[in-house]
C-alpha cells in the first residue's frame, strides 16, 4: 500500500503543476458528482464508483504523503497481521469506503475533490483500537517543551477521534482542507467491524504479550 500510495504521487507530480491539478479532477472523488450524477467537466468524466477507490492512493503533497504512510506503517502491521494480505486489503478498501461515505453524506453538494489515505488508515487505527488498547505508542510532545512519551493506544487513538470529532463540529467537514468526517467514518467502520469479529472469532493472539498477532480464520 506504501509503494502503490507513493507510485501514484510521483506520477502526479511529473505531470507538472497543471497536469496533477486535472489529475486531482479527474481521479479524486467529488460528492456532487456522485449526488447528482452530473460531471463538473465532461471532458474528464470518470464514474464516480471508480474515483472512490482511486482517490484514495491520491496525495495533495509531501507533508500529506508521508503523514499517512507514517501512520499506515505504525498501525498497519499488526492489523494485516490479524487478516492476512488479502482480507488486509480488502478490510483496508472498506474503511477507505465508509470514510467516503459519511464524507459524502455531510457535504454530499461538495465540488472539491476528496484525495488522501486518510480514511482508509483510520480504520486501520479504530481497528488496531480494538486489538491492542494497552500498546505502548511512542508520541512526540511539543508544547513548552518537546519531549517523547510513551502513551497506551486507548489515549492517543482515543485522542484522534475526538479531536476529529471537534474539529468537525467547529469546522465542517472539510474546514481547512481537511475531511474530518472521512477520518470519523473510516474510524467507526474499522472500530466496529473489529468489535463484531472480536466478539465471534476472539483475537487470535499469542500469550506472548507482544503486539505481534497471528492471524484469524474467518
Amino acid at each position: 500500500m506504501i509503494v502503490v500510495n507513493t507510485l501514484v504521487f510521483l506520477y502526479s507530480l511529473s505531470l507538472g503543476s497543471k497536469g496533477f491539478q486535472i489529475f486531482t479532477y479527474q481521479f479524486g472523488f467529488i460528492p456532487y458528482e456522485l449526488t447528482t450524477a452530473h460531471e463538473l467537466v465532461p471532458q474528464l468524466a470518470v464514474p464516480p464508483i471508480f474515483t472512490a477507490f482511486s482517490s484514495m492512493f491520491m496525495h495533495g503533497g509531501w507533508l500529506h504523503l508521508i503523514g499517512n504512510m507514517l501512520f499506515l506503517w505504525i498501525f498497519g502491521n499488526n492489523i494485516e497481521d490479524y487478516f492476512g494480505p488479502v482480507k488486509f486489503t480488502l478490510f483496508y478498501l472498506a474503511s477507505g469506503l465508509a470514510a467516503i461515505a459519511l464524507y459524502t453524506i455531510f457535504d454530499y453538494h461538495s465540488q472539491v475533490p476528496l484525495i488522501g489515505a486518510s480514511g482508509a488508515i483510520s480504520g486501520v487505527m479504530g481497528a488496531y483500537l480494538v486489538l491492542h488498547p494497552r500498546a505502548k505508542i511512542t508520541v512526540l510532545i511539543v508544547f513548552f517543551f518537546i519531549q517523547f512519551v510513551q502513551l497506551p493506544a486507548t489515549v492517543v487513538l482515543g485522542f484522534f477521534f475526538v479531536y476529529q470529532l471537534l474539529m468537525s463540529m467547529l469546522d465542517h467537514s472539510t474546514g481547512g482542507g481537511v475531511a474530518y468526517m472521512a477520518h470519523i467514518g473510516g474510524f467507526a467502520f474499522g472500530y466496529l467491524l473489529l468489535k463484531l469479529i472480536v466478539k465471534f472469532k476472539g483475537t487470535g493472539m499469542t500469550p506472548s504479550g507482544g503486539q505481534r498477532i497471528y492471524r484469524v480464520k474467518w
